[in-house]
């Protein structure tokens, strides 16, 4: 059984997470950067700079949400950014962010499926994904699409929860995760499941060795994992 937010509601994962992120999408940056202390903002800087080298021109990111990751994209200098998300509320908070950057003609959001993207193969130099991936209803089907939609050669890059393995950081990890961050997250967001969602599909979510198993099997290679603080947060790349 799939990590669910809302376990009264019988609707498959999917639109409980397009719900669930509907439902908080204006409060969303605010807690991000809140939560993680602003962390959030380096670890996606570093995950970009790990296509430095390959000089992307076209890349699609995936649960795109309001665009964060997007934007730090553009320090690659491509032609331009996709970015694909399931839930509408997100794309729109994202969409009044990219007017107020005058950032439209370079970053284009789309609704979008990531099991079921509408791009014909092998279309993109690159395809990134900042805290999506476990929020896919088929891991596997989503990264084989994402392998689908990547050019021979093209790298992919995401970044994701992992779960701290050493002490005392692993212990403090989990008391903050299980007893802070929800209570602050339900204060704002006036959503009770979605900060205890979160927790919950980090500790179901198979990080580390495992994932970068998951990305060989749909046919990534060179697969890689860089841990970040103490383990909280993994950047994790594959090239087709």
């Amino acid at each position: 059984m799939s990590v669910v937010p809302y376990k009264d509601k019988k609707e498959g994962k999917k639109q409980q997470v397009a719900s669930m992120f509907d439902n908080i999408s204006k409060k969303y940056d605010l807690l991000n950067h809140l939560l993680s202390l602003g962390i959030d903002i380096i670890w996606r800087k570093k995950a970009i700079k790990m296509l430095q080298k390959d000089q992307p021109k076209l890349i699609l990111d995936i649960a795109t949400g309001t665009g964060d990751f997007a934007i730090e994209a553009l320090a690659l200098k491509p032609e331009k950014v996709i970015g694909v998300d399931i839930s509408e509320g997100m794309l729109q908070e994202g969409r009044k962010k990219m007017k107020q950057k005058k950032l439209e003609h370079l970053i284009e959001l789309q609704l979008g499926d990531s099991e079921k993207l509408l791009f014909q193969e092998n279309k993109f130099d690159a395809v990134i994904v900042s805290f999506g991936v476990r929020n896919f209803e088929n891991l596997e089907k989503g990264l084989a699409d994402m392998y689908r939609v990547l050019k021979p050669g093209g790298k992919t890059v995401i970044l994701e929860f992992s779960k701290p393995k050493k002490f005392p950081m692993k212990q403090g990890y989990s008391f903050y995760f299980k007893y802070i961050l929800p209570q602050i997250g339900r204060m704002i967001s006036k959503d009770h499941s979605a900060y205890t969602y979160l927790p919950e599909s980090v500790k179901a979510f198979p990080d580390g060795r495992d994932f970068l198993g998951i990305l060989e099997k749909v046919g990534f290679k060179q697969t890689q994992c860089k841990t970040l603080t103490f383990g909280i947060s993994s950047i994790y790349t594959g090239i087709k």
